[in-house]
């Protein structure tokens, strides 16, 4: 094997791991609860790796491990064995149980040693620990850390910067902590310790308040519906974050281990398939981004007037072995503008109070006028993106890795590029923002509706494929990018299109190249380009997929869009209903359960936000409430059975909805004012 390939970084694997995790501080642990010193695992805190090694010994000896569970937002139970110890018989008499619970800035641990062993034994329990306080990105790298040495004097404590990391519990010994132990017949021994973090320097923190969103009790013929629906919302809990310096407001870090931080698009979509339980994540979530609402123009960054932020770092984000070198506050995105727009609109449908709307307005404004002034770099009336500062992200959709964009024939597309997704956002904003300013006696709205109607004519003539399918992109040359890709999902109930164009895509996507997989596929099979197990290229993302079920059942294409939810929801059992950011493309028949992606986040927040979007789709309410008016879509024959949902919120009030077996649905508890009537 060459040098070079033996000696390359490669990016830690992730997929068998447990993550115990109460944002900003999270644990990353093998299935047996230890945490060793290799690869991704790790106590984390904020952007750092606060602890890089915690391993539980016996004796000298790991117990052997034989299950473990998530048991709620940041706790977690690992059940193992202690063999050698109690009696001789084929029965274990030795039970080790560890409780991991996380907390903001904080992990503690509870060891159980349970006897039913006929006489009492005495052994030696120890922890090893170690801190390296590696930035994330050098752990995303897979690049060598070296563990810190502990502060002299007493107690163990690790210093690094303003960054301090301190432990208790135990006699400290050879570089972790030991208790000398005896337990008799039938009894039940806890040891305990902990860690806390102290990093003043931190850019996010704990919320300040409790959580933002109901909690609806769901009843489902599909358990599996009711199973993800729980361990998403626990996931959602878990991932509340807010701005150090501004702690009232709260979003959703975008995912565990690598994207723990403000993200604009991903923070959106998650806030956005949660308006269903309430609008206020959806409105802390604007305010978050309009304080860094782009104000110049700025090409390292990114930055432009009105331009939404693309993520949020304690300072520059630089992985090694590539030229990615992100600033602290990044703009590299070309669809969190317009997605900020939607949002707002949305929210102010399903009742965000007038007086939050109307504080947004100017940032609205600001955001509209990016879509002309600067969203569009070449003038030709299309969003585009290029990276001129030569470090940036080169692709700025979702799909943002350097390969995303790819011809059917495997080519990659060369910037500037315009993403068909994204001039479906853009048509959608304008006409949402066109509704706002009208409402709120706002000069503009005509300017905005025939700004998107010039839009769609343009991406009629340009966007559509003789194969029948809108294109993926037009490259720096105009020329379509001809690949079948999930994007094009993306355009359902944007508006951009008409009913029959909304068939062709429907019946485009229902094929089994794209639909054959647990899930909605993010290229099709027969591109040159595919591969099960490339990020953006054939794999199955939660979300993605969510995006499109949601655009098929407001467009009136149910039975897809049940058979994506089945996807979802059949992908879910093999991952204990904890759904990945991703997971491998290939088809149903191949394996009978979905393939991890190995280096997916988990939990991950517009993941975890598709069970509300699944639950969401199947009940198909749509209020207005500004117009007085809710309109109720369940999807079709009650694909996924019979279905109860108590608790959705609208305009503050609490709603009840229920879809019987035969696909009828009826809806309780809507505030005053709004009338419903079936869709």
């Amino acid at each position: 094997m060459p040098d070079q390939l033996r000696d390359r970084r490669l990016q830690p694997l992730l997929h068998d791991l447990v993550s115990t995790v109460l944002a900003p501080t999270t644990a990353l642990s093998g299935a047996d609860g230890q945490i060793r010193p290799a690869g991704v695992q790790g106590l984390f805190h904020a952007d750092a790796r606060v602890l890089s090694q915690a391993t539980l010994a016996i004796d000298g000896r790991e117990p052997e491990p034989i299950g473990h569970a998530v048991s709620g937002p940041g706790s977690s139970r690992f059940v193992s064995l202690a063999r050698w110890l109690g009696d001789r018989t084929p029965d274990p008499t030795v039970r080790v149980d560890r409780v991991r619970r996380v907390t903001p800035g904080a992990m503690d641990e509870e060891i159980t040693l349970a006897s039913t062993a006929a006489d009492p034994f005495s052994c030696t329990v120890t922890v090893a620990l170690s801190c390296d306080l590696a930035p994330i990105e050098v752990v995303k790298s897979g690049g060598a850390t070296v563990p810190l040495a502990r502060e002299s004097g007493g107690g163990l404590a690790w210093r690094s910067g303003d960054t301090r990391v301190t432990v208790s519990g135990g006699a400290y010994a050879d570089g972790g902590l030991r208790w000398e132990v005896t337990v008799a017949p039938g009894e039940r021994v806890t040891l305990r310790w902990g860690v806390r973090v102290t990093d003043p320097k931190a850019v996010v923190t704990a919320p300040a308040g409790p959580r933002e969103w109901s909690r609806p009790e769901i009843e489902a013929d599909d358990a599996r519906l009711v199973r993800l629906a729980r361990q998403s919302l626990d996931d959602l809990e878990a991932l509340r974050l807010a701005e150090s310096a501004a702690p009232q407001d709260t979003f959703l870090g975008a995912g565990v281990p690598w994207f723990l931080t403000l993200f604009g698009r991903d923070s959106i979509w998650a806030a956005r398939m949660l308006l269903p339980l309430g609008t206020e994540l959806a409105a802390s979530t604007l305010r978050v981004l309009a304080r860094h609402q782009g104000a110049k123009v700025d090409a390292t960054s990114g930055e432009a007037p009105g331009k939404i932020m693309h993520e949020l770092r304690r300072g520059e984000f630089a992985v090694e072995g590539n030229d990615l070198r992100l600033p602290a506050t990044y703009y590299g995105t070309i669809d969190a503008t317009p997605l900020w727009i939607a949002l707002l609109h949305d929210a102010w449908r399903w009742g965000m109070p007038e007086s939050q709307v109307g504080a947004l307005l100017p940032a609205l404004e600001s955001a509209l006028g990016w879509l002309a002034d600067h969203g569009d770099a070449d003038g030709d009336g299309f969003l585009e993106y290029i990276d001129t500062s030569g470090s940036g992200l080169a692709n700025q959709g979702w799909k943002d890795s350097g390969d995303a964009v790819r011809f059917h024939d495997g080519g990659r597309a060369e910037p500037p590029i315009a993403l068909v997704e994204v001039q479906g956002y853009a048509y959608e904003a304008a006409v949402a923002g066109a509704a706002l300013l009208e409402a709120f006696g706002r000069p503009g709205a005509d300017r905005w509706r025939d700004y998107a109607g010039r839009l769609a004519e343009r991406f009629r003539e340009r966007f559509w494929l003789d194969a029948g399918h809108p294109a993926l992109a037009l490259d720096r040359d105009k020329r379509p990018v001809d690949a079948l890709t999930s994007n094009i999902g993306h355009l359902l109930g944007t508006g951009i299109l008409t009913p029959a164009e909304e068939l062709r895509i429907a019946r485009t996507l229902e094929d089994p190249s794209m639909s054959g997989s647990f899930g909605l596929r993010t290229m099709s099979t027969r591109d040159a380009g595919f591969s099960p197990l490339s990020y953006h290229c054939g794999s199955v993302w939660a979300h993605d997929t969510a995006i499109v079920i949601s655009g098929l059942a407001r467009s009136g294409h149910g039975g897809l869009a049940a058979r994506l939810a089945d996807g979802l929801l059949s992908a879910a059992e093999g991952f204990a209903y904890r759904l990945p950011e991703l997971h491998a493309g290939d088809d149903r028949a191949l394996m009978g359960h979905a393939l991890p992606y190995p280096a997916a986040c988990r939990p991950q927040a517009w993941s975890a936000a598709a069970a509300v979007a699944i639950v969401h789709a199947a009940v198909g309410l749509h209020p207005d409430v500004p117009a007085g008016r809710a309109v109720l879509r369940p999807l079709p024959g009650a694909p996924l059975g019979a279905l109860s949902v108590r608790g959705l919120r609208v305009a503050g009030a609490s709603v009840n909805a229920t879809v019987d077996p035969s696909g009828t649905a009826h809806v309780t508890g809507l505030p005053a004012g709004v009338t419903l009537r079936q869709g």
